[in-house]
């Protein structure tokens, strides 16, 4: 008996980890959700360098809740006119990828 509770511990902990536990970091947070397909930190792929994004707007003190929603809704325009889409992202993770974008 002890045994089965322990096996269907480990099992219950291992399916919540995708759905509890958060990227060690924030770039393993955006490889994660493919932003990396499209930016990279220090040049234009599809999108902009995030370098670039970070200049953009440094010192703009609605630039973090802008930017999680163009993240959350997409957008185009203001870097050419191949829009983002909507990224598939909770608010929490636009925030953390938001930051770490601001921070380069």
């Amino acid at each position: 008996m002890i045994k089965q509770m322990g096996a269907l511990a480990a099992v219950a902990f291992s399916m919540a980890l995708p759905f509890t536990a958060h990227a060690a970091t924030p770039e393993e947070l955006a490889k994660s959700k493919a932003c990396l397909a499209c930016h990279a930190i220090d040049k234009k792929i599809v999108g902009p360098a995030y370098k670039d994004v970070a200049a953009k707007y440094k010192g703009d003190p609605k630039a973090v809740e802008m930017l999680v929603a163009k993240v959350k809704n997409g957008g185009k325009g203001v870097w050419g006119q191949i829009p983002m889409p909507p990224q598939n992202v909770t608010d929490e993770e636009a925030h953390i990828l938001v930051k770490w974008v601001l921070s380069h």
